[in-house]
């Protein structure tokens, strides 16, 4: 059975974020909210709890197109190529925010992840989410977590999402209502954006 644990957006408790950080440096997985919808998450420096996650997705780890959740932009370059100023300054005006983008993978990706040519980097405006990496010290992976309904694509209340994943995760966070949107993904990895998925992130910015 997967813990419960309600944190407050607005102030989240640091020892409440402890114990979730604590949780992933053991190789769990987490259910976390994001600025747009809930994500499955875990170390992305983890590769046993990278292939668990794989497994609930139904995908080969190698595969997996999980995007990394940072903190910010400063750690950048441990994740991605070089990047032009255009390409930066993109990300500097869309992030905290709805999107997800497409990069080149630096050489120094963690080893699950060597083999990428692109990595998808997320900073969600969600302090909750921020405030795990900042104290895990390195990003965790986000992959939305579909419903099987044919109305909803998208669970948004904490607790049927408890009561979907329990038996699956470690823990599960209730940070309250999600959206039922994801993020919109914008490829910047080769000269030209191109718009992978329009999601709740307004494409007005670019």
């Amino acid at each position: 059975m997967a813990e419960f644990i309600r944190i407050y957006e607005e102030n989240p408790n640091p020892r409440e974020i402890q114990k979730v950080v604590k949780i992933l440096r053991a190789g769990g997985l987490i259910i976390y909210p994001t600025d747009t919808v809930y994500g499955l998450g875990c170390d992305i420096t983890n590769k046993e709890a990278l292939e668990k996650v794989a497994r609930i997705k139904g995908v080969k780890l190698e595969k997996a197109n999980f995007s990394f959740v940072c903190e910010d932009l400063s750690n950048l370059s441990d994740y991605v190529k070089q990047i032009d100023t255009a390409t930066f300054k993109i990300l500097k005006r869309a992030l905290p925010g709805p999107y997800t983008f497409v990069l080149p993978g630096a050489k120094t990706l963690p080893t699950a992840f060597k083999k990428k040519r692109t990595v998808g980097i997320r900073v969600p405006d969600n302090k909750i989410a921020i405030e795990i990496v900042k104290q895990l010290g390195n990003p965790i992976i986000s992959t939305s977590i579909y419903d099987e309904d044919e109305i909803l694509e998208y669970t948004t209340d904490p607790e049927l999402i408890y009561e979907k994943w329990d038996r699956l995760v470690d823990l599960v966070i209730d940070g309250g209502y999600g959206d039922n949107e994801p993020s919109t993904i914008i490829d910047l990895s080769e000269d030209t954006p191109v718009v992978l998925r329009e999601g709740k992130g307004s494409l007005e910015i670019f």
